[in-house]
């Protein structure tokens, strides 16, 4: 799941006003830069210090404005669903991502040309829902024909290879091509929401009543309110300068894990286990086996249909796999000292052999990798993480 997006505005509004900004959120260059508003003598929107446990609590001194425009930091599910909801509300957005291939965070889906395509889901493998207002969405997704239920097999691999199905009364949706459709056509066409990306937000500033965006000093504009839609440890970055101590200590609180993931085409069917009644299973939970916790079958999953074509693979390594070989992030990984894509590569075909219980043959040549995939250990308690009313 998605990590909870933060919303931090420029000043504490009124709960019920938040609620109503919030409520459905679960290019190149920034904006343009904006002229600091001239209120009434002695109603400026300059900042003021607050001492709130023993540091500087940043407070602005008046309302945000009546057209507002908000930064979201992150462009998964929870920031092109709360740009989406600031959309309909005529509140103007500049979304701000990393992604060097496209929108969607965890529901990224990566594309390799190897003479055919070759098509995987190498974050969010399938969703659930079960909560009323996510299901109208899923429904209206699902009537636009973004999305479909997987129904292929799912379960359980031990080693030695016993295969348990798990019953689910809970559909599962995967976007009909891959994760990354949907998350492309969750944005409506508007100008009231400008996408910016790649671009590495590296930290905001609080300065007369605005907040200021900086990509390695590189200014991106001020805006009245933000949202950090990003993983813990960035959005513990950014808030470690901004002036907002109590949303700092909240964030400190979520526990995040590190997972390695593999993306492998076979060109031959792997010989995985056979249930006597619906055949192959297309994904799989690995029990007991050190570096391995799932194994997923993107071909037989986003194109049952399609055959004579490469079986396309995502495996994610177990947690403690992840921090034992811990790297940088994916702009130092070539030259990173920690494991290397082809050790966690040998290391997965040995286990493959120890799970299916024997000899899987050669493992193939790494058509695309990524590692430390940041999975939230903290359970989703809230919608969103707002700035105290101070």
């Amino acid at each position: 799941m998605p990590p909870p997006p933060l919303v931090v505005p420029a000043t504490a509004l009124p709960a019920a006003r938040l609620a109503r900004v919030v409520a459905a959120s679960s290019g190149s260059g920034g904006a343009a830069p904006r002229r600091v508003r001239r209120g009434k003598p002695g109603f400026s929107r300059r900042s003021a210090i607050k001492k709130s446990f023993h540091q500087e609590q940043v407070v602005f001194s008046t309302p945000v404005p009546a057209d507002p425009t908000v930064a979201v930091i992150g462009g998964g599910a929870s920031g092109l669903a709360c740009a989406s909801a600031l959309a309909a509300r005529c509140v103007r957005s500049v979304v701000f991502d990393t992604g060097m291939h496209g929108l969607g965070g965890r529901m990224a889906t990566r594309f390799v040309d190897g003479g055919e395509q070759l098509v995987f889901d190498h974050a969010a493998q399938f969703f659930t829902a079960s909560d009323e207002r996510f299901q109208r969405l899923v429904d209206e997704w699902l009537d636009r024909g973004l999305l479909r239920e997987w129904s292929g097999l799912i379960g359980e691999l031990e080693a030695g290879g016993r295969f348990t199905p798990i019953p689910s009364s809970t559909p599962r949706y995967i976007g009909v091509n891959g994760m990354r459709s949907l998350a492309d056509a969750m944005l409506p066409e508007t100008d009231m929401i400008k996408v910016v990306r790649p671009c590495w937000i590296s930290k905001l500033e609080p300065f007369n009543g605005l907040w200021h965006l900086f990509e390695n000093e590189k200014p991106r504009g001020e805006y009245d309110a933000i949202v950090i839609a990003h993983n813990g440890k960035c959005a513990n970055r950014l808030l470690s300068t901004s002036g907002l101590p109590l949303l700092t200590k909240q964030m400190k609180r979520l526990e995040l894990s590190s997972v390695w993931a593999l993306l492998a085409a076979f060109e031959d069917p792997l010989p995985i286990p056979h249930n006597d009644s619906r055949g192959v299973f297309e994904g799989a939970f690995v029990r007991d086996v050190d570096s391995l916790s799932w194994m997923g079958n993107n071909t037989r999953k986003l194109f049952p249909m399609q055959t004579g074509t490469p079986e396309c693979w995502t495996f994610f390594s177990t947690a403690a796999y992840g921090k034992r070989n811990k790297v940088p992030q994916i702009a130092n990984f070539f030259v990173s000292q920690g494991e290397r894509s082809e050790e966690f590569a040998i290391g997965l075909h040995e286990n493959l052999n120890q799970v299916e219980g024997h000899d899987i043959g050669q493992f193939p040549g790494i058509d695309s990798q990524k590692p430390q995939v940041a999975q939230a250990q903290k359970p989703l308690v809230a919608q969103a993480l707002l700035t105290p009313s101070i």
